[in-house]
């Protein structure tokens, strides 16, 4: 095996020290990765700061439960010259549902919540939905409404298969429909007080399709944290912080972030028309593109409005241990939150009933997360049930329960589509596995 080289080492240690409470830390080669090959993640994450792709980035990597990469580079607030660092706080958007999903499978453990339980049971006015039904073309757009055959259920709000939306996504009457009785997409600050109210208007909203037909990706973990506190009696920040923060040592994940803290939150970047990196509304807490209201300068939050598909803020060493906990089988350090077989169950793909393939060649999904089925057809690294997902603000994460690898990239600018630092990182994250 390679001989580690000793500045490499000194900088490995050093970074990893004051994230010596998130997971222990070990030499690369202790853990079956290469040091030397992991040192070719910093030199691409700077070449992504220096090429314009992103203004700053942190990655962390986890083997066999012990963190052997933790890299940064760029800025934090590129403006104020504040550098990006491993302890920087993140919009985690939708790194937020991974969460959620969770919380919701801590009750179906404790027996207060079945999958197939429909989900007015908890909320009422979900009872009787109508389905938009769209034919001809967009210039001669016909709808028309059928009743919902079937209720949507617990399940189906895991696996994003109930009929619900997000509006920013949709351009046809259901999209148009939420945005005309004011349903947030939580991800950016809202006027309505809470969730439950956001949720009551959903309700009376109509279904892009038939409950459990079709996958799309929409509002259905927002509900989902809606039926937390409903069955815990509980605010879904609460519940979070009592059951999966306080346990797991996550002490820098917020739905709202303190004052003291609020410095450490990146600044979110988007392109200007000559594709130069500017600050989202440097000036204002949001942001309009489109149809999609985003989160700016400076974001913290809400106290009351929880979205359990958008709205946690956190860091890269919390939700590597958060994921650990996942790839442990749901324990961490002694400290059990699923159990193995609730993991194995959220971690199988749930959709492969559906004809197609409505999440890309050789992936379904599961109970709140991506899942490999076939590496060969997706293209790029990886092994058969490593599951993921991804935030709006580029965010990401991915575990491989095979290779025994945890890994998280953070990022903070929308759009992402055309950059390649989250493809590199993976590639380099694999490369580096010696044994």
């Amino acid at each position: 095996m390679q001989r580690v080289r000793p500045a490499l080492c000194t900088l490995l240690l050093a970074a990893a020290a004051p994230l010596a409470a998130q997971l222990p830390h070990a030499l690369p080669e202790a853990a079956g990765m290469s040091a030397a090959r992991l040192a070719r993640i910093r030199p691409a994450l700077e070449a992504a700061v220096r090429d314009g792709e992103v203004a700053g980035v942190v990655t962390m990597i986890a083997r066999n439960g012990t963190l052997v990469e933790v890299d940064s580079a760029g800025y934090a607030d590129r403006e104020a010259g504040a550098p990006m660092r491993p302890a920087t706080l993140f919009r985690l958007a939708s790194m937020t549902k991974a969460v959620t999903s969770v919380a919701a499978m801590i009750l179906v453990e404790e027996g207060k919540l079945l999958l197939s339980d429909p989900l007015s049971r908890y909320i009422p006015a979900f009872r009787e939905m109508r389905v938009a039904v769209v034919s001809g073309p967009d210039s001669a757009r016909m709808v028309r409404y059928e009743r919902a055959r079937r209720q949507i259920t617990i399940r189906d709000l895991l696996t994003h298969r109930s009929g619900l939306a997000y509006g920013f996504g949709d351009t046809g009457p259901v999209g148009d429909a939420y945005r005309a009785a004011g349903v947030s997409d939580g991800i950016a600050r809202t006027d309505l007080p809470t969730m439950a109210e956001n949720v009551e208007r959903l309700a009376r909203q109509p279904l892009l399709f038939q409950p459990g037909s079709q996958w799309n990706y929409g509002l259905n973990t927002d509900v989902l944290g809606r039926v937390v506190e409903i069955v815990s009696g509980k605010s879904l920040s609460d519940f979070m912080q009592a059951r999966i923060f306080n346990p797991l040592q996550l002490h820098d994940t917020f739905f709202w972030v303190p004052d003291e803290q609020l410095a450490r939150v990146t600044v979110p970047y988007r392109p200007d028309s000559a594709g130069h990196l500017t600050p989202m509304a440097a000036e204002a807490e949001s942001f309009s593109e489109g149809r999609l209201l985003l989160a700016g300068k400076p974001t913290r939050g809400s106290r009351t409005f929880f979205s359990g598909g958008a709205g946690l803020v956190g860091t890269a060493g919390d939700y590597l241990r958060f994921l650990q906990m996942l790839a442990n089988g749901g324990t961490l350090d002694g400290v059990g939150i699923l159990g193995r077989k609730t993991v194995e169950l959220m971690t199988e793909s749930h959709t492969g009933d559906l004809s197609g393939a409505p999440l890309g060649p050789g992936v379904g999904f599961g109970l709140g997360f991506l899942v490999v089925d076939d590496p060969g057809k997706t293209g790029d690294y990886g092994s058969p049930g490593t599951f993921s997902w991804g935030g709006i603000y580029g965010t990401n994460f991915w575990v491989d329960p095979k290779e025994r690898l945890v890994a998280v990239m953070m990022i903070q600018r929308f759009p992402t589509n055309g950059i390649r630092v989250g493809g590199i990182f993976r590639s380099l994250a694999y490369q580096a596995i010696v044994n």
